[in-house]
């Protein structure tokens, strides 16, 4: 079945596969809010802004974060700002635990985007009444948001639309139907469903994911079109389109779904050993979108048909991935598209390229 926007994966209520992260730079206080959590929630503990950053990220995300303020390097006020302007982790709830009392302290915090704030020492009945109120909070919130997507289904449809034709924009010279954007989106939002509970995020990655190309549009016929190897200098030329992409895609003004887009044109093409273009990015420096892409566009890539290549097998490009796991594409994510590889053939069969040209030519 092709997943649909309907799709949500929370939970009804929160429950003992609650992630907390537990973030502080003193080893005490972690150890005492994780004996105080675990017996009724799964549990992580970060020593470092810099750690928590990566964990926020991570899959499967935190459901809430617990949140110092003082710490050494990125204070806990700006971690929470950071975090909030990222389309991934914008909804996590954040609790500030922390020595700073004053009113005007509480104040930054909750400007930061906080949506409590907990001084130490704390009261253990208070903590696990903050957490429950703000899962409970959290997971309302994410219903609402779905009841909102069902009754704005027709205008997400005709702007899917749109973006797709505009994706079909820098595919059309070497892409017949341009089914390709489309198998690409639904494999890249089956991705990133199996890893957040984020349906807003995972529905965003895939309305953005068909203008990953988008820059395409900046590279010339010549060598675009070329069925034989590229020059340097043409490989340099061609080097360029994420930087086009983003060019094109200009500044998001506040719009989250083309701050993704442009994310996700500027880094799919990164690899996660540092080798790829153009920022020559490393690991979890790529942003987690660009890593998405990257694997449901080269398997995309690799079993269709082009000018210049036969169509590889789904044997052959499964193995090519997990071949370059850990140089190329992110060795967590290749789990995950393992564990979608179902149904990813299914909207493989759904969305091929001989339904296409069926289609048109009806």
């Amino acid at each position: 079945m092709i997943p649909d926007d309907t799709n949500i994966k929370a939970a009804n209520m929160p429950n003992a596969n609650s992630l907390i992260l537990i973030v502080d730079d003193e080893p005490d206080n972690l150890h005492v809010l994780s004996n105080l959590l675990r017996h009724k929630y799964r549990v992580k503990a970060a020593i470092s802004s810099k750690k928590a950053l990566e964990i926020a990220q991570e899959y499967p995300q935190p459901d809430l974060i617990l949140l110092d303020v003082v710490m050494p390097e990125i204070d806990g006020y700006t971690l929470c700002r950071y975090l909030k302007k990222m389309p991934s982790t914008k909804n996590i709830p954040i609790i500030f635990v922390t020595t700073k009392g004053s009113v005007e302290d509480e104040q930054v915090g909750l400007e930061a985007g906080a949506v409590d704030y907990i001084t130490k020492p704390i009261s253990p009945p208070i903590v696990q009444a903050r957490i429950q109120t703000h899962l409970f909070i959290a997971n309302q919130n994410r219903l609402l948001e779905h009841k909102v997507s069902e009754r704005t289904r027709e205008l997400e449809q005709t702007r899917l639309q749109i973006i797709r034709r505009l994706g079909r924009a820098a595919e059309f010279k070497d892409n017949e139907t341009g089914f390709h954007v489309i198998r690409m989106s639904y494999y890249s939002r089956l991705m990133a469903e199996a890893i957040t509970k984020n349906p807003m995020w995972s529905n965003l990655i895939f309305q953005a994911a068909p203008m990953h190309d988008i820059g395409k549009i900046g590279i010339p016929d010549h060598i675009l079109l070329k069925t034989g190897k590229l020059t340097n200098d043409e490989w340099q030329i061609m080097q360029k389109h994420p930087q086009f992409g983003a060019s094109i895609l200009g500044d998001d003004d506040g719009s989250d779904l083309l701050h993704l887009a442009k994310e996700i044109a500027l880094g799919h093409h990164e690899k996660w050993d540092g080798t790829g273009y153009p920022n020559q990015l490393k690991g979890k420096e790529i942003p987690l979108s660009a890593r998405i892409v990257a694997i449901a566009d080269v398997f995309d890539a690799l079993t269709t048909a082009r000018p210049y290549k036969d169509a590889w097998s789904v044997v052959d490009a499964v193995e090519y991935i997990e071949k370059n796991a850990g140089k190329h594409f992110d060795p967590a994510l290749v789990k995950v598209f393992k564990e979608q590889l179902p149904a990813m053939l299914r909207i493989r069969t759904t969305y091929s390229e001989e339904k296409g040209r069926a289609r048109l030519s009806a």
